[in-house]
């Protein structure tokens, strides 16, 4: 958490208030966890990451035991957010350790940034069922229990819908579930107007120091024009804390920090030139 943060949602914010989030064994999704978590939520955890994996930091227990050392209640379950069994066991235990859901964040996701000419469809197939698939999942599962809470809220990690030729044809399979997230979010908060459950997506305005960004985009050299997880932990608790009626709209990360009180963003990492990330231009 940054210091400089002013106006941030303080400790105690959401005492009481259980998050369910698809992933969250490292990276965006751990530092996520970790600021709602020292504000006082209960964190409740889906991920596959069961044993250590020598290409990836951490698995779902030492993250849930990293969210246990803030103070906070943390369960993991360990399951495949593809299968349905899997997202209503995650369920059954937040409601059944917590008393219901008022928090989902949908942060799990498949990277796979290829022209359409070299993406295998088996691969096609995962990142559809992941990214767009796991958000209708995971956001339904957790529905009627977010009817229940007084402060309920969807934050699903996607990106504004950029129509720029250059996205739209860059990578489309990649780009179709991601925006698929995002219009599946925009749709829960008009379908659910009228019934107190906000939902907004969070997106970071610059690539971010995570294994994926690492392993995939760059190598050291992408992680040096990061910044860290934490500027999406910070930036995900002030969306988290907003009123139920800021709802269907998406949020970049440096946005909702900078509202927050944080002037220097320098505080968050990354050497300049700082990399954007996808769908974000300059």
């Amino acid at each position: 958490m940054a210091d400089q943060l002013i106006t941030d949602p303080g400790p105690g914010t959401f005492d009481g208030r259980t998050v369910v989030m698809s992933g969250g064994s490292r990276g965006i999704g751990l530092a996520i966890a970790l600021a709602l978590a020292e504000r006082g939520a209960n964190i409740v955890m889906l991920a596959k990451t069961d044993t250590p994996d020598p290409r990836l930091e951490g698995t779902i227990h030492t993250a849930v035991e990293a969210i246990r050392q803030t103070g906070a209640q943390a369960t993991g379950v360990v399951g495949d957010l593809r299968k349905d069994e899997d997202v209503a066991h995650l369920v059954a235990t937040a409601v059944d350790e917590f008393g219901g859901i008022d928090i989902v964040v949908n942060n799990a996701s498949a990277l796979a940034p290829t022209p359409t000419a070299d993406l295998e469809m088996k691969r096609y197939d995962l990142i559809q069922q992941i990214n767009s698939r796991g958000t209708f999942s995971l956001t339904k599962a957790c529905l009627p229990h977010l009817t229940t809470s007084d402060h309920a809220r969807v934050i699903t990690l996607s990106p504004p819908i950029n129509l720029e030729p250059h996205w739209l044809g860059r990578f489309p399979a990649y780009m179709l579930s991601k925006y698929g997230m995002s219009l599946l979010t925009m749709g829960f908060a008009a379908e659910w107007a009228d019934r107190g459950i906000a939902a907004n997506c969070l997106w970071p305005e610059t690539t971010i120091a995570t294994a994926a960004v690492k392993n995939l985009l760059g190598g050291d050299e992408a992680v040096d024009h990061s910044r860290i997880p934490e500027i999406m932990g910070d930036a995900a608790a002030v969306l988290a804390a907003k009123p139920v009626d800021v709802t269907g709209r998406c949020f970049i990360d440096a946005d909702l920090v900078r509202e927050a009180g944080v002037a220097d963003l320098t505080v968050y990492g990354g050497t300049e030139p700082l990399e954007y990330d996808f769908f974000v231009d300059p």
